[in-house]
């Protein structure tokens, strides 16, 4: 892996906020990139007792000893002076999740680049990893852009294929999001020096190309499933795609006896049945689905 002669040189803030934004941080930290300055989202509440809780990346810059700016937006150029008042080698960003007005992109001398994890065109969007395991695209990776004012839509500075074998697919969404997380970390690595001494040339996006995803949420995972009779053959397979896709969050579930019950993993067994072994019953912990229907499977 190439690297900056005197990486401590580079002034560079670094937008980004939940655990695949942390994982690519730590990534290049290990590569001797550290950032001057984190930017993420407020803290918010989480979970049932709406505990506040800092964002990942929060956590990983106050463990570093790295100063932490959390602005509500970017659009008063008043209240960003951790911003405007230091002047910036390169602003990089990976999940932020909030829109940065094309003035903030250029204000770096070398602009403002971003980790997008699939191989763009391919994905554009708010949830490439866990759409890439949905619609069953086996060829994802994580592209370095130019970014600008679109969404997604910058010239492309460096891609890698994440090589997944066919027999590991699906793999669980989690596992998809640490692995490109990290991908993606290594290879900002190798493209900053490179994007800094102008050894590369932006190369334009195939717009006509371009495919999108949506922004998941809770209303699409929700399973029709008789325990008694689990599918199998391909409707036992696109089951198994949304499992693994939705794994961690929102995390897909069934309807039984009027109870809401959380499958937590499966699998499809040698004849592509479908085959659920860990639940979460609604009131319950997390426990065996043998177990648990054993009165009446």
């Amino acid at each position: 892996m190439e690297t900056m002669e005197n990486t401590s040189d580079l002034t560079f803030a670094f937008f980004g906020t939940p655990d695949i934004a942390a994982i690519a941080l730590d990534a290049l930290s290990v590569a001797g990139f550290v950032p001057s300055l984190v930017v993420c989202n407020p803290d918010a509440p989480v979970g049932r007792k709406h505990v506040m809780t800092p964002p990942p990346t929060k956590v990983w810059a106050e463990s570093h000893g790295v100063p932490v700016f959390q602005p509500t937006n970017l659009r008063d150029r008043e209240a960003l002076a951790p911003l405007t008042e230091t002047a910036w080698d390169l602003f990089v960003v990976v999940a932020y999740g909030k829109l940065i007005p094309q003035w903030l992109l250029d204000l770096p001398e070398h602009k403002t680049i971003n980790l997008h994890p699939s191989l763009l065109p391919q994905l554009r969007g708010a949830s490439p990893i866990r759409s890439a395991i949905l619609h069953d695209i086996r060829e994802t990776g994580v592209t370095i852009m130019l970014l600008d004012a679109e969404m997604d839509h910058g010239p492309i500075l460096a891609q890698a294929n994440a090589n997944i074998s066919i027999d590991a697919w699906p793999l669980p969404g989690h596992e998809l999001d640490v692995r490109l997380a990290r991908m993606g970390g290594e290879l900002l690595a190798e493209t900053i020096p490179k994007w800094i001494a102008g050894a590369i040339t932006p190369v334009e996006q195939d717009h006509t190309a371009a495919t999108f995803c949506t922004k998941i949420d809770k209303g699409m995972s929700e399973l029709t499933l008789d325990p008694h009779n689990l599918p199998t053959g391909n409707e036992a397979y696109q089951t198994l795609l949304k499992i693994r896709a939705f794994d961690g969050w929102p995390e897909t579930f069934f309807i039984h006896e009027n109870k809401r019950i959380k499958i937590k993993a499966a699998h499809l067994d040698s004849n592509g049945q479908l085959i659920i072994t860990r639940i979460i019953p609604e009131g319950k912990s997390e426990l065996d689905w043998k177990h648990y229907f054993s009165n009446t499977l």
